[in-house]
């Protein structure tokens, strides 16, 4: 090693390709604890349609119990993303991108039924033209349904028909 390898450091250092920054170390770590809080938050269900080990859904189910435990759920977490470290996360972030499409896709369908149901009660030509989309529908129910609708809001009532009214059309737009 020559006096000026010495002085600045050692060239090798500079030379190595794959050298990752502290930083990047740091961020990837905080990412894989993400990773870990988000399937952390979703049900049972959902986090069995997730491609997990046993040693992480041990992990997780653990996280559950101590959800009312502040700081030891804080140090749990971090034990998740260390476990997740060793972990091929390809599979586990598509199955969550499939659960975040599906999820987005639901809220954009019940938006769609909030709509038509806002329509009814707001423009009497939106009745005609929701039973000409749909045939399907009791019109006297469906009628019967609106008048109660307007007349609760007019009243200031608790909305029971407004409600009744979005579980009649939903089946309708939904297809399950």
């Amino acid at each position: 090693m020559t006096d000026t390898e010495f002085k600045y450091g050692d060239s090798k250092w500079l030379e190595q390709p794959d050298h990752i920054s502290k930083s990047q170390i740091k961020r990837e770590m905080l990412a894989m604890q993400e990773l870990g809080e988000e399937l952390l938050a979703l049900g049972p269900a959902l986090r069995a349609k997730v491609p997990l080990d046993d040693e992480l859904k041990d992990a997780l189910e653990l996280a559950d119990r101590l959800a009312k435990k502040r700081e030891a759920l804080r140090r749990h977490l971090q034990f998740i993303g260390r476990l997740m470290r060793d972990r091929d996360l390809e599979p586990i972030e598509q199955a969550l991108a499939l659960i975040r499409n599906t999820n987005r896709a639901a809220t954009k369908q019940f938006h769609k039924v909030e709509t038509w149901r806002d329509r009814l009660l707001a423009d009497s030509d939106a009745v005609t033209a929701f039973i000409a989309d749909y045939p399907e529908v009791d019109v006297q129910q469906l009628r019967q349904l609106i008048r109660n609708a307007k007349r609760e809001a007019e009243k200031e009532q608790p909305p029971k028909a407004f409600r009744e009214l979005f579980q009649l059309i939903r089946p309708l737009i939904l297809p399950e």
